[in-house]
């Protein structure tokens, strides 16, 4: 009797639970994949001659939702909101070229490394700036929220020069900016130095910041294990179709970086 009434308590208390799908079973059932994409970083995200949404995030979306046999829903997003968006669930994924540190995963998942980057900069053609050190005494800027106005600043204090930052809501301000004389130098990834320095006649490549390799994820809810190992297992086979290669070549050009950070195994 005991054990009967054990059982039927048992039973009681889980059908008393609240049921809750995961994301991937939300995203099948709702028929669309609500994915956030930034979307003035060229070539990886931006708005085409139609000022539709190209590049290689924006492919990377609609890959992932034909994977999931469901539409797209691209959300585009500052540097800002990349996190928030997964936070306050507005968003099922963000591709947006996030670092995955430490620290942001307190508030997000991240998933194995879709993307790498190093940093550069864009300067102008009269800035005088070749190489690191001359960077000093001259006018720095970046995107808000970035890793590179993260490193910058580390710098800058250590020179003493924070008062010559100059922080924007986008890249595209940043590269502006620098096209327009108010600031010397901006500080972006390696992947938009070319599009950039073709766009504008007076911003040319820059010196690579001293900084380490950007190991970039795709974000999600950091509860979610389910999604989480959908998406790491999506990553992979981008990989190993042939898909990563094909869209590294098209929207950057060249062999498609290694995603394996030595001596670890993903």
């Amino acid at each position: 009797m005991f054990k009967k009434f054990m059982g039927l308590a048992a039973v009681s208390v889980l059908a008393a639970l609240p049921v809750s799908a995961d994301t991937l079973d939300d995203v099948i059932d709702r028929g669309t994949l609500r994915c956030g994409v930034v979307l003035d970083f060229p070539p990886i995200g931006y708005r085409d001659a139609n000022n539709e949404p190209a590049g290689f995030d924006v492919e990377y979306c609609n890959d992932l939702a034909a994977s999931l046999e469901v539409d797209v829903e691209l959300l585009p997003l500052t540097w800002a909101e990349r996190l928030p968006v997964i936070v306050t669930g507005r968003a099922d994924v963000v591709f947006g070229a996030t670092s995955d540190s430490l620290a942001r995963a307190r508030t997000v998942g991240f998933s194995i490394p879709y993307a790498i980057y190093y940093a550069q900069g864009v300067v102008g053609s009269d800035s005088g700036i070749s190489s690191f050190e001359d960077i000093r005494g001259k006018r720095v800027a970046a995107a808000v929220g970035t890793v590179p106005e993260q490193e910058w600043l580390k710098i800058a204090a250590e020179w003493g020069e924070e008062n010559l930052y100059q922080g924007y809501q986008s890249e595209n301000e940043v590269f502006l900016a620098v096209a327009q004389g108010k600031a010397d130098i901006g500080i972006t990834t390696n992947t938009a130095v070319k599009p950039i320095t073709e766009q504008y006649d007076n911003v040319d490549p820059g010196p690579r910041m001293p900084w380490t390799t950007d190991y970039t994820s795709v974000v999600v809810d950091r509860y979610d294990v389910t999604w989480l190992n959908y998406i790491n297992l999506f990553v992979t086979h981008q990989v190993r179709s042939g898909r990563y290669q094909e869209l590294w070549g098209k929207y950057v050009g060249g062999e498609a970086p290694e995603l394996r950070i030595p001596g670890v195994m993903y």
